[in-house]
């Protein structure tokens, strides 16, 4: 089920991902301009007022905590990740390459699963990790003249969200989902409007108050999936489930911008896939063995 999940959230955040480019891009590409900042504000905002009725119905013992420090520090966390992630997007940057260079999380996580929560990291998962991260790099393609330092920008991303992964899957050993997703709700437009207002704070009207509307009412399902994935699994094995995210974006690019990845790139997808398929397969094998002992 926390692979399920996973899926569930790769594709939330797909259809998230082209909102945030037509929103953010510029005008010259069809996009509207608008700053990534303000962007990433009113997205969360309008999730968090998605979540109402639910943070209603939890009422305040919903928010009982005995860690809220690392509540607080996941929240700031994500927060940094999202704008970080929103201005690859805003800076023209396509949805697949963003997504490939977030794929190096991989490695950060699977650091932080084996020495900051004690998880059991097998070679078969390293092995899996490899062959996406190595996809990801195929992807994008860094040494050509088109490598813009924006797609730097992903990379921090991977980084801050990567963090917050351990800092989530460390907290649902002892926190319920809702509450994980309550504080992040909560703390996350404060965060945002903080970030934001140092920019230049923008106000949403017409098309964009719409699109930015509905990208908050998937956000909100898209975290709560991905806290249920993190309750129901290990970081390390859901990793490649997260994988999948390149080819749910890569086909969100294709309908939303007739957009598709020519040459290498498709052997670089392989690799990402190829890596997942590894790990479903390599774990399966294992439990197996251990039924049979």
């Amino acid at each position: 089920m926390g692979a399920v999940y996973m899926v569930l959230a790769g594709i939330s955040f797909a259809g998230i991902n082209v909102i945030t480019q037509i929103v953010t891009g510029s005008p010259d590409y069809g996009g509207f301009g608008f700053k990534p900042t303000s962007d990433a504000f009113w997205q969360y905002f309008f999730a968090f007022l998605f979540s109402l009725p639910f943070l209603i119905r939890q009422g305040t013992r919903g928010l009982f905590t005995r860690h809220p420090m690392t509540h607080i520090i996941r929240v700031l966390l994500s927060a940094l990740g999202v704008q970080a992630f929103v201005f690859g997007l805003a800076h023209g940057v396509q949805i697949w390459q963003v997504i490939a260079l977030v794929m190096t999380s991989p490695f950060f996580i699977l650091l932080g699963a084996k020495f900051f929560l004690g998880e059991e990291v097998g070679g078969n998962r390293w092995i899996a990790a490899s062959l996406g991260f190595a996809g990801a790099l195929i992807v994008l393609q860094p040494w050509s003249s088109g490598f813009s330092v924006w797609s730097l920008a992903p990379v921090a991303a991977a980084i801050l969200w990567g963090a917050a992964s351990l800092l989530t899957k460390k907290l649902t050993a002892t926190e319920q989902p809702e509450t994980i997703t309550m504080w992040l709700l909560l703390l996350l437009s404060p965060i945002n409007f903080a970030l934001s207002a140092t920019a230049g704070f923008e106000w949403p009207s017409g098309d964009v108050l719409w699109l930015v509307f509905a990208a908050g009412a998937i956000q909100f399902a898209a975290q709560y999936f991905l806290t249920k994935a993190y309750a129901g699994a290990d970081a390390s094995f859901l990793q490649p489930f997260d994988d999948l995210r390149l080819p749910f974006n890569i086909i969100a690019g294709w309908l939303a911008f007739s957009y598709l990845p020519e040459g290498n790139l498709w052997i670089g997808i392989a690799l990402i896939l190829a890596g997942s398929a590894y790990l479903v397969w390599s774990e399966n094998q294992k439990r197996g063995r251990l039924k049979a002992a």
